[in-house]
């Protein structure tokens, strides 16, 4: 057996524990520079995308404001489930008659300039706005015929499966021309007047 002085036991102990503690940190360091990074995702060990089968979502019909042929209504997404859960980005919308059949285009959306992780705990409430262009619908060749739509489907960002808002208005039956798009990616709180 061959015996190591205790000085050099002591020092290969701390150089262990600091090349253990340079990894945590290192660790800890990236895992928070990427969880507030703009433009990236927490990671898959900590808070899940928002599902539709995790929301509630609904339009504030009676919230809606406009001037000049465009209406903008408050886009509701409320965390219906146990867990909080983010979104980021813009939702997919298109409107459905009472068959399910999609009307027209669905709505268009910006860049994700300014876009924001958020973070939506159980019962709270994420939005965004959706313009209605009404002048579009009633004057735009390429809307005819017109017809009644009964729902929004609507795809959390970044999801394939999407839930439904009922939202009874006039809408062109044909692609091509654009009457909806979201006006600004998904922002935290209640988009009503009195919350």
């Amino acid at each position: 057996m061959k015996l190591v002085p205790a000085t050099l036991r002591t020092t290969g102990r701390r150089a262990i524990a600091i090349a253990a503690a340079a990894v945590a940190g290192l660790a800890i360091s990236t895992a928070a520079y990427a969880a507030t990074s703009s433009g990236t995702a927490p990671t898959a060990a900590s808070i899940p995308r928002c599902t539709a089968s995790d929301l509630g979502v609904w339009l504030a019909v009676g919230q809606g404001n406009g001037a000049a042929g465009t209406i903008y209504y408050p886009l509701e997404f409320t965390n219906l489930s146990h867990h909080t859960c983010y979104l980021f980005g813009y939702p997919g919308v298109s409107a459905l008659d009472r068959n399910g059949h999609q009307l027209g285009s669905p709505a268009q959306w910006g860049s994700l300039r300014g876009a924001h992780i958020v973070n939506v705990a159980p019962g709270a409430t994420a939005h965004t706005l959706l313009a209605y262009h009404d002048a579009v619908v009633t004057t735009e060749p390429g809307c005819h015929p017109v017809n009644s739509a009964a729902n929004l489907r609507i795809y959390p960002p970044g999801q394939r499966s999407a839930t439904f808002a009922a939202f009874s208005f006039q809408a062109c039956s044909h692609a091509g021309p654009i009457w909806m798009n979201i006006v600004e990616p998904i922002i935290p709180g209640v988009g009503t007047i009195n919350g």
